[in-house]
């Protein structure tokens, strides 16, 4: 009896798990979420942005570990406007900054955040919000570039790169 209610309270705890997982994954659209399913990309006190050259996508922007910094074609840029968060957040998380913003390679007066319908401050470049991508396991990865016709490895000018490492088949956007 002692074995079946372990088994009993791991089934519980499991299910509890499951619920609270799925219940993190309820929006995929814009607004009215409250964006907390995503991970940030960076926590620190300190971000730095900088370039990298990537193959098959050419110079573009990378954080402070040298994992690529993607834009979001549904995102706008004047105004700043931000529209991943649910679902789509825990694909393409926040590249988000508290505290001070560093470059290299990238003009300073590009750089700037904007405030997540969470509270975070997401970095921006040239308007444009910025991600991470999820299945980007290395530095210096592109699988996010062209995934969904949407989603494009940003330029140090805020621009996207110019050519597809991936496709809508390489995975959905989220």
């Amino acid at each position: 009896m002692h074995a079946t209610q372990h088994l009993t309270g791991y089934a519980a705890t499991g299910a509890a798990i499951l619920t609270l997982t799925l219940a993190g994954c309820g929006s995929s659209g814009s607004g009215g979420s409250d964006g907390s399913a995503g991970t940030p990309a960076a926590v620190t006190t300190s971000t730095t942005l900088m370039t990298a050259k990537v193959d098959k996508v050419g110079t573009v922007v990378t954080d402070s570990k040298g994992y690529v910094l993607y834009r979001f074609d549904a995102d706008s840029a004047h105004p700043t406007k931000v529209s991943c968060y649910g679902t789509c957040a825990v694909v393409w998380p926040a590249a988000t900054a508290k505290g001070s913003v560093t470059v290299k390679g990238i003009d300073k007066s590009l750089v700037s955040t904007v405030k997540r319908s969470d509270g975070a401050s997401q970095l921006t470049l040239a308007g444009w919000p910025l991600y991470r991508y999820a299945k980007d396991d290395e530095p210096k990865e592109a699988y996010g570039q062209g995934v969904d016709g949407t989603w494009w490895a940003v330029t140090p000018t805020g621009a996207k790169a110019a050519t597809a490492a991936a496709s809508s088949t390489g995975g959905s956007g989220y």
